[in-house]
């Protein structure tokens, strides 16, 4: 362990499953704790990019004094009773719990372990939008790409350990419950703290970079969540590309390898796999004067890493023909939600695609 991370170390314990909930983890730290460490579990994913990722992340924290734990969560079907297992005492010593993904299955199983009096959650993304909705309603923790779906057997299986941690997300006399975060939240359960995510820490360690002629894409997974058909992404991006003079396509980490190989052929654009969350990416440089993007995260955390830089953020309209017929009842008012309550970002009107 870090000789600074014994300052809040066991009693401030940190999980996450994704590079950028580690990013804002740390953007929590500098914040709340600035100069102390904090215990940080990693329940690893089985995709190579998001571990590379992670990896790297684990190196920065690790610089930060923090002490990282790294969990092959998903190593095999033994892997989630050897790293519940061996959490049980982490968890029990906490006081404060950090967490990145509160839809987690992982998480919520961790959640009715823990005795911890104060829970912090922080970005994962536009998924904090709908978290902090359904709290507030009262409703079932459902990923928004999945409402309105009929629960599956496993989802049946595991309600009442999702019950039990919506109820531990819910404040009382004897529990604290904060949101961090970058993105707009409209309604607040009541008892629960929202503090504003301003990426401190990303500028403070990185940049100011330097910006090129060009235009940057950014991808996303709306593809690989059977939200938009793939077909009509691929045409969208080689459009915008066209328009706006873009030359290299950053990759989400969960895009598919077949369709980042259709989009370089199709449009011509050079595909880069970042080995870092895109904030820090991009702070790092170089980077393009504009830098396009689907309704994402990013159109609301890249405006506050890059501040103070001459870098516009554009973002686009999701066309509602552009939808699978999979996709859930809500999507289009949730990505139309995500773009409508960007701030400091130009909007750009769907691109029209021929049939």
């Amino acid at each position: 362990m870090s000789p600074r991370a014994g300052n809040a170390g066991p009693h401030t314990l940190a999980f996450v499953e994704s590079p950028v909930q580690l990013l804002n983890v740390l953007e929590w730290a500098h914040l709340h704790a600035p100069g102390a460490g904090l215990a940080l579990v990693v329940l690893s994913p089985v995709d190579p990019m998001t571990r590379g990722q992670l990896r790297r992340m684990a190196e920065l924290a690790r610089r930060e004094g923090h002490e990282v734990r790294w969990e092959e969560a998903r190593g095999g079907a033994a892997a989630p009773f050897h790293t519940v297992g061996g959490l049980m005492g982490p968890l029990r010593r906490a006081e404060r719990i950090v967490m990145g993904d509160p839809f987690s299955r992982y998480v919520q199983l961790l959640l009715t372990i823990t005795r911890a009096r104060e829970l912090v959650v922080v970005d994962d993304g536009t998924a904090t939008m709908e978290f902090v909705t359904q709290l507030a309603r009262g409703e079932r923790l459902v990923r928004w790409h999945r409402k309105g779906s009929r629960p599956g057997p496993r989802d049946l299986l595991f309600a009442p350990v999702s019950s039990a941690a919506r109820r531990r997300l819910t404040p009382s006399r004897g529990r604290r419950v904060a949101v961090f975060s970058a993105m707009p939240i409209a309604q607040a359960p009541d008892g629960v703290t929202v503090t504003a995510n301003a990426f401190a820490w990303t500028r403070a360690r990185f940049g100011p970079p330097r910006l090129t002629k060009g235009a940057d894409m950014v991808g996303t997974s709306l593809v690989e969540t059977g939200v938009v058909d793939g077909d009509r992404y691929v045409a969208a991006v080689r459009e915008l590309a066209k328009r706006h003079g873009a030359t290299r396509y950053f990759a989400h980490r969960r895009e598919s390898a077949e369709k980042l190989h259709r989009l370089a052929v199709e449009t011509g654009l050079q595909i880069v796999r970042p080995d870092l969350p895109l904030e820090l990416i991009a702070r790092r440089g170089p980077i393009g004067r504009t830098v396009l993007s689907f309704p994402s995260t990013v159109v609301h955390t890249l405006p506050l890493a890059l501040a103070g830089t001459e870098v516009k953020v554009a973002v686009c309209d999701i066309d509602p023909a552009w939808l699978t017929q999979h996709a859930s009842p809500r999507a289009q008012g949730f990505l139309s939600g995500v773009t409508g309550s960007a701030r400091d970002v130009h909007r750009l009107a769907a691109v029209a695609i021929a049939r």
